[in-house]
């Protein structure tokens, strides 16, 4: 039913997490997050190298094609990629880079009118000439317009696509604090990983756990960051390090020896079925939309909730900072089904004033995504019917690590009028889009589009928040305030922000503070200060790219489809 309207779609790209771009995705120690900084001087100021024969020279506001640069390297690559494709570069240099990189940014990006046209010549490396090509307009609520621009290197990016296992013990760490006194804890752990083995009856990182020390160096307040580095982010499986760790409400201190593997995160980290006076709610804890295994990942946890004859679902996105837009389309007919969205609009793409009615980056007709409800061949065959529940609403679990394709996924059920009910903190903002492009080595994301749902609304830059929130400039839905407080295992009916869900689904209601009692539990928000989004100047720092609540290359919504 949908194929026709989809190979019209090609890669894409939608900002999701708090910066940096994250998360998410990553974030968890197999995720590869970069290590704790130690203090450093600041570096000179780059000197830009010398123009080479045949340059491209600058004329403010003149513009060559992109293509005329595309691929023109400083250092070619030969061969072909992971994923088989073969490499298109020749010789050029890195001020060919640079001169690509303002083209492309003047004909794909959605504020390009708003970008100073500075020389790239002025600029010594390419990184940092990209750095600058956006918009330095703030929002109403005074954050950075665009707080979504990235890149990294291409092998990092198809690696994550492609979910390549990568060293490390399966646990997701948050930095409640990044310099010393730090404090480092767990989110979750994935299944069947070092970090939710059972060692002398202890689970090895149960939710909430903090680390105190790493093979014998105070995590908390030492300064031998080499160490503290490689026990906590492993280079490669195998690995034994000692930890010390203190569970959450307890005042026992542990000590393990833990061991680290070659680790793919599980997009579908655990599935669970209540049973309540009222009927049965299924629980789905979905941590990222992001690698192409996502599609399968959910296809299968649906598949057992329509077996199961949910009456409701809680679907926890508290750490999902984003993904494939196609398989978030795909989730919204999961939950909604086939009466609620069939010809409907999921996602309209709106991009900048000179495209038209037409993509500035593939060059196609612009033309709705619908939601769609067979698998499109990223790990479910192609045309492969999926199951859904039929809701007419849904309960998500939300933090500000919740992004982008999660959030296109709250903004596309609003849009044909499926009842959103959201219990935790307010989402990070993020209606924009993006085409992940290589070139030279580096994948460069710059926004392109905003998404609009099928009532024409995107104007949710300062997020989704539950109604008795009292954000000024979020965009307001049904549902209740709630903190996340680490102190009880996800899908635990007594976890705060599920317990809040069962209340409210009981009772039409927010639980007042006396109903929604909990366990002591670490003092936890994920409200962070600015100096967390980066490396902290502070000695001792830790860089915090990985956590959720700090954006990431793991936080986006990628629209890529299936090539036919």
């Amino acid at each position: 039913m949908v194929r026709s309207h989809l190979q019209s779609f090609t890669l894409a790209l939608m900002c999701c997490s708090a910066i940096g771009l994250v998360a998410c995705g990553g974030g968890s120690s197999s995720a590869a997050p970069a290590p704790i900084a130690a203090a450093a001087p600041p570096p000179a100021p780059p000197t830009p190298p010398p123009a080479p024969a045949n340059a491209p020279s600058f004329s403010p506001g003149v513009f060559e094609a992109a293509d005329e640069f595309e691929a023109m390297c400083e250092t070619p690559r030969s061969g072909v990629d992971s994923e088989g494709n073969a490499f298109t570069d020749v010789a050029g240099s890195e001020l060919i880079e640079k001169f690509w990189l303002r083209s492309w940014t003047n004909e794909t990006y959605l504020w390009n009118f708003e970008v100073p046209d500075q020389d790239p010549n002025d600029f010594g490396d390419r990184l940092e000439y990209f750095e600058i090509l956006r918009t330095p307009d703030i929002t109403p609520s005074g954050e950075d317009k665009d707080d979504f621009h990235f890149s990294e290197p291409t092998t990092e990016f198809l690696d994550r696509r492609n979910s390549a296992p990568r060293s490390g013990y399966g646990a997701r760490f948050t930095f409640i604090r990044s310099s010393p006194p730090r404090e480092v804890r767990v989110l979750y752990t994935e299944p069947n990983s070092p970090a939710s083995a059972v060692q002398n009856g202890n689970v090895n990182f149960p939710r909430g756990t903090e680390i105190l020390t790493i093979d014998g160096v105070d995590l908390v307040n030492g300064s031998d960051v080499n160490t503290l580095n490689d026990g906590l982010f492993p280079r490669q499986a195998g690995e034994t390090h000692s930890f010390q760790v203190r569970d959450a409400g307890s005042t026992q201190i542990r000590t393990i020896d833990v061991t680290s593997a070659d680790i793919t995160p599980e997009p579908v980290n655990r599935v669970k079925i209540i049973d309540t006076p009222t009927g049965r709610v299924g629980y789905v804890l979905f941590n990222t939309f992001g690698p192409f295994s996502s599609e399968a990942s959910l296809a299968n946890a649906f598949t057992q909730l329509a077996q199961e004859n949910v009456d409701d679902l809680v679907l926890d996105l508290r750490y999902n900072g984003g993904g494939l837009l196609a398989v978030s389309a795909q989730l919204g007919y999961m939950i909604a089904g086939a009466n609620q969205t069939r010809g409907l609009t999921y996602s309209l793409q709106e991009y900048n004033p000179d495209a038209g009615n037409r993509n500035p980056v593939t060059g196609n007709i612009i033309e709705p995504f619908p939601f769609i409800d067979e698998g499109i061949g990223f790990s479910v065959a192609e045309g492969t019917p999926l199951a859904s529940v039929d809701l007419p609403r849904v309960f998500i679990l939300s933090t500000e690590g919740t992004c982008s394709a999660s959030e296109a996924l709250i903004n596309g059920l609003l849009g044909i009028d499926v009842e959103v009910i959201l219990i935790g903190d307010t989402t990070c903002g993020k209606p924009y889009g993006f085409f992940p492009t290589d070139n030279c080595g580096e994948t460069y994301y710059t926004i392109q589009f905003r998404s609009l749902n099928e009532k024409g609304f995107g104007d949710y830059s300062d997020g989704f928040s539950p109604q008795d929130s009292g954000s000024q400039f979020a965009e307001m839905t049904a549902g209740c305030s709630a903190q996340d407080d680490l102190s009880q295992e996800l899908g635990e009916e007594g976890e705060t922000l599920l317990s809040t869900a069962l209340y409210y689904r009981e009772n039409g209601q927010c639980p007042t503070p006396l109903s929604n009692s909990k366990p002591s539990a670490p003092a936890y928000s994920t409200k962070r200060s600015a100096s967390l989004s980066g490396v902290s100047p502070q000695s001792g720092a830790i860089n915090t790219f990985g956590d959720p609540f700090v954006t990431t290359a793991g936080s986006y919504l990628d629209a890529t489809m299936p090539e036919k």
